[in-house]
């Protein structure tokens, strides 16, 4: 059995390989797991006897087949509960990260499969991110960035980009969740600012906020 922190870096490296196709460096991982280099190298070693890596100093890391399997199982985990927190438990989706994060390393196979069956078996969770079906396969989502869109064209927001609680109260504040249709009215040309028609509201929001908004073009 693995250790929650062997578990992590897992979930991180393969966060990581997502988003480049060569090794992942000791520092990429350090800062996703915002710790020190050092202790990266120590880990990937670690990992790297279980045969859980490929890991070659100075070169990165790449996840194992067997490595693999275990980051999407715990990436699972984790969306099933923060969906089981949102729907069952009416948590807001800025108060389910932690906790799913606690949750993510219960061991029983069988646990999980109950609770995805319990929950209609959901395609995202409450972010709009993807969830792994029990044999591991991640449906692709077609998703562009809101700041993509031209004037006159719309999407329907998909999942976001920046998941801190902060940004997530934000979307709160205005209205904006999974599901919302967006149609962008027009853009600033000194700052590339977007005013957008979500229901019957119009509003004002950054390039910076529309970065972070995927959307399926409809």
């Amino acid at each position: 059995m693995l250790s929650f922190s062997e578990e992590n870096y897992l979930k991180a490296i393969y966060h990581i390989e997502k988003l480049q196709s060569n090794g992942v460096s000791t520092n990429a991982v350090a800062e996703k797991m915002d710790t020190k280099a050092s202790s990266v190298t120590d880990m990937l070693q670690k990992l790297a006897e279980k045969r859980l890596v490929i890991y070659k100093k100075y070169k990165g890391a790449l996840l194992s087949a067997k490595g693999k399997e275990i980051a999407i199982s715990v990436i699972r985990k984790h969306r099933l509960w923060e969906s089981f927190l949102v729907n069952k438990l009416n948590f807001s989706w800025d108060e389910v990260h932690d906790i799913a994060e606690q949750l993510e390393h219960i061991q029983s196979d069988e646990l999980i499969n109950r609770l995805d069956a319990y929950l209609g078996f959901p395609k995202v969770d409450p972010h709009g991110d993807p969830i792994p079906d029990k044999d591991g396969n991640i449906a692709k989502q077609e998703k562009i960035k809101l700041s993509n869109l031209k004037e006159t064209q719309q999407g329907i927001l998909v999942t976001i980009k920046d998941s801190s609680d902060d940004f997530l109260r934000y979307l709160d504040k205005k209205s904006i969740s999974i599901g919302s249709t967006i149609k962008v009215i027009a853009i600033e040309p000194f700052d590339k600012s977007i005013l957008v028609k979500i229901g019957k509201k119009e509003l004002m929001i950054t390039e910076n906020v529309a970065n972070n908004l995927l959307v399926k073009e409809i």
